[in-house]
C-alpha cells in the first residue's frame, strides 16, 4: 500500500505555489487527480486551504524536490517516518441508510434471504443497515408488512454496492466450505460403517470361492426329510386290537403285579415233586 502525505490537499497547495513540479508529479505524490491539481493551480479548488510545508514536517527532503524538478519522470517518495504509528482498526457499525431508502430495506432483506441464505445475519445487517429482530421477523413471516413485501436487489435499490455484496457472498461461501471440510474430517475420525459391497469383498476375495459342499448337504438333508414325511403320510394306519373283557376283569381281580405273579409261579413249580 502506497503512503500519502498527512494533509494531501494542503501539501499540494504548497508544492504548486513553491516548486516547479509537474501536475502529474504532485498528483501522484499527494494521491489526487491531475485535474484537481490543475484546479488548485487555477484557484478553482481548495479555497481557503493554507499550504503545508512537507519539508518542515519531515515528509520530503530538499534534495528529493530538486531531483524531481530536474527530471519530470522522477517520482517523489516520502521519507521514512522516525516513529512508527500503528494503524488503528475501527469496527464498522451498521451501514447508514437514508430516510428516503429505509422503506425499501425489508424488500432487500427478503431478496438476500432468498438468494443468499448462506449469509449470516451480521452480514445482512452490515449490507442493508438493519437490525437482527427485523431480519428474524422477515424470515419467520411475522413482519407487519409481510404480505406486501417484494424481493428486490439491494444493489438496484442503492442500499449497498455490488462490490460489498460480492465480497460478503465470497466470505460466506468460504466459511461454508471450511465447515464442510471440518465435518468431513470429524466423520472420518469417528469412523463410519463400510458399504456391504466392501465388507463382502474384504471377507471373500474375488479369486477364492467357497466350496458348495455344505449347500449340497443341506439340500440332501431337506430332500430326505421331505421323503420321510411323504412315506409317513402314505403308510396305512395300524389297527389296534380290541381289548378282551375277560382278561380285563381278571387283571382287576388279581391286583398283583405281573412280576410277582411270575415269581409265585416259579416257586410253585419248584415245590412240586417230580415223578
Amino acid at each position: 500500500m502506497t503512503r500519502t502525505p498527512l494533509m494531501p490537499k494542503a501539501t499540494a497547495v504548497w508544492l504548486v505555489d513553491n516548486t516547479s513540479l509537474t501536475f502529474e508529479q504532485i498528483a501522484e505524490f499527494c494521491g489526487l487527480h491531475v485535474l484537481e491539481v490543475k484546479g488548485i493551480a487555477d484557484g478553482d479548488v481548495a479555497h481557503g486551504i493554507k499550504g503545508m510545508d512537507p519539508i518542515s514536517s519531515g515528509q520530503l527532503s530538499r534534495e528529493e524536490i530538486a531531483a524531481a524538478e530536474e527530471d519530470s519522470k522522477h517520482r517523489l517518495k516520502l521519507l521514512e517516518p522516525k516513529v512508527e504509528v500503528p494503524e488503528v482498526k475501527t469496527k464498522r457499525g451498521p451501514r447508514y441508510t437514508p430516510v428516503s431508502r429505509r422503506q425499501d430495506r425489508p424488500n432487500a432483506i427478503l431478496w438476500l434471504l432468498r438468494n443468499h441464505p448462506e449469509l449470516k445475519d451480521s452480514q445482512v445487517m452490515r449490507l442493508v443497515g438493519t437490525t437482527k429482530p427485523t431480519i428474524l421477523a422477515i424470515r419467520e413471516r411475522t413482519h407487519w408488512n409481510s404480505p406486501n413485501l417484494l424481493a428486490q436487489d439491494p444493489v438496484t435499490l442503492g442500499l449497498c454496492s455490488q462490490i460489498d455484496l460480492d465480497a460478503a457472498v465470497k466470505r460466506a461461501a468460504a466459511r461454508l466450505e471450511r465447515e464442510q471440510k471440518k465435518a468431513t474430517k470429524a466423520a472420518v475420525k469417528a469412523g463410519t460403517l463400510l458399504p456391504t459391497e466392501e465388507t463382502i469383498g474384504t471377507a471373500e476375495p474375488a479369486g477364492e470361492a467357497e466350496p458348495e459342499a455344505p449347500q449340497a448337504n443341506d439340500n440332501d438333508m431337506a430332500s430326505s426329510l421331505a421323503q420321510e414325511a411323504r412315506d409317513a403320510m402314505a403308510a396305512p394306519d395300524e389297527e389296534e386290537e380290541a381289548p378282551d373283557a375277560d382278561s380285563v376283569f381278571a387283571k382287576l381281580k388279581d391286583p398283583k403285579p405281573e412280576a410277582e405273579a411270575e415269581s409265585d409261579a416259579e416257586s410253585s413249580h419248584k415245590d412240586t415233586p417230580s415223578e
